[in-house]
C-alpha cells in the first residue's frame, strides 16, 4: 500500500440503521472513489466499545464518565454496520465528508450536515447521546488501531475497481 493510500474505520451507528440512511450515505463514500475493503453487520459488547471508545479514542478521558456511559448506551440500542475504507488520505476524506460531530453545526453538505440536527445543549439537558449517524477514525493512527480492533485481517480483502482492470 503507498504511503498515502491509507484504511479507515467507519460505523454505522444505531441510528443510521433505525433511520434507513445507510445505502444514502454508503453511496457518498462510494463517489467519491473509496473502496469498501471490509464490511460486517454485529452487536458489540460494552467491552469492545469501552475499549473503542476509552482505550483508542479517550473518550472518558476527554469528555467524562458521564459521556462515556451515555455514548455506550447509544451504541447498544442496536446493531451496527462497520467498514473499512481505502483511498489516497482516506482519513481525512472521510472526516470531510462526514462533518462536525455535533451534528447542529456541521455544514450542510456534509453527511452529519444532511442527515441529523441533534445540538450537544439539547443532548446534554436530555442526558442523551448525540445521533451522529456515524463514527470515522479521526487521524491515521486512530485509523490503524480501530480497523485492528474491528477486523481481522482475514476479513480485510484487497481487489481490483472495474476501472482499474481495464485501465492497467
Amino acid at each position: 500500500m503507498s504511503k498515502n493510500v491509507e484504511q479507515t474505520l467507519v460505523l454505522f451507528k444505531p441510528d443510521s440503521l433505525q433511520r434507513g440512511l445507510v445505502g444514502d450515505i454508503l453511496t457518498r463514500f462510494e463517489r467519491v472513489g473509496l473502496r469498501i475493503v471490509g464490511t460486517k453487520m454485529l452487536a458489540p459488547d460494552r467491552n469492545h466499545y469501552g475499549k473503542h471508545y476509552e482505550d483508542i479514542g479517550k473518550l472518558k478521558t476527554r469528555a467524562g464518565e458521564k459521556i462515556f456511559d451515555i455514548t455506550l448506551d447509544m451504541m447498544g440500542r442496536g446493531p451496527v454496520i462497520a467498514m473499512v475504507f481505502e483511498g489516497v488520505e482516506a482519513v481525512s476524506l472521510v472526516r470531510k465528508l462526514v462533518g462536525g460531530t455535533e451534528p447542529k453545526s456541521a455544514e450542510p453538505g456534509t453527511i452529519r450536515g444532511d442527515f441529523s440536527h441533534m445540538s450537544y445543549e439539547y443532548a446534554n439537558s436530555a442526558q442523551k447521546g448525540i445521533p451522529n449517524l456515524i463514527h470515522a477514525s479521526g487521524d491515521p493512527e486512530e485509523a490503524i488501531k480501530e480497523v485492528n480492533h474491528w477486523f481481522s485481517d482475514s476479513e480485510l480483502y484487497d481487489y481490483q475497481a472495474l476501472h482499474e482492470v481495464f485501465t492497467r
